[in-house]
């Protein structure tokens, strides 16, 4: 039985620049599940989930002449086009503001789904991070970042001042810059 192969950044962006399937096929067993974790916070539907992460790695395939390497991560990169795309998806369906905003109460906190996604995404320590936040600046960046709303719709669904939502969101950014800079 051969060894597994293992790629360190780098390598894994030469060869998806040269159109590696084994590279490809790494880059998917071993990033899929947290890639579909931060699709599925912002679908919250599974089938639909599915389809958009196939949508984001033909995007990571045909796309990665785009990535540069100077401006951040491989990982980050992709979950930026993982994040997009769910996004755009919500949008091109034209849903109403009430249809795409669920009850958030814990929802930064707890995944319910039949795929064990929560462990792989949790790895980045996002749930730890957030639970440093004020339970309003968490509400904000749930509603900004998984569920793709700009600052004016924010302010309509909490019924409070646009610069309100500006200020608490500002200051969540700031906080954690801080916490991540610190960890």
């Amino acid at each position: 039985m051969g060894s597994i192969p293992t790629y360190n950044e780098a390598e894994l962006v030469l060869g998806l620049k040269n159109k590696d399937e084994q590279v490809f096929g790494y880059l998917y067993d071993h990033y899929s599940p947290a890639l579909y974790g931060v699709i599925l916070k912002v679908i919250n539907d599974e089938n639909v989930a599915s389809d958009i992460l196939q949508e984001v790695f033909i995007k990571i395939w045909r796309g990665i002449d785009r990535y540069d390497v100077d401006k951040g991560r491989l990982f980050t990169w992709m979950l930026n086009i993982a994040r997009n795309t769910a996004i755009d998806n919500l949008r091109s369906k034209a849903h109403k503001l009430d249809q795409k905003i669920q009850e958030i109460g814990n929802d930064v906190y707890y995944h319910t789904s039949q795929l064990t996604v929560q462990p792989s995404v949790d790895h980045l320590g996002l749930s730890k991070v957030l639970d440093k936040l004020n339970k309003e600046q968490r509400i904000i960046i749930d509603l900004a970042y998984y569920k793709g709303c700009t600052q004016e719709e924010i302010a309509k669904i909490l019924d409070i001042p646009l610069g309100t939502v500006k200020t608490r969101m500002r200051n969540a950014i700031i906080q954690l810059r801080n916490i991540l800079k610190n960890s």
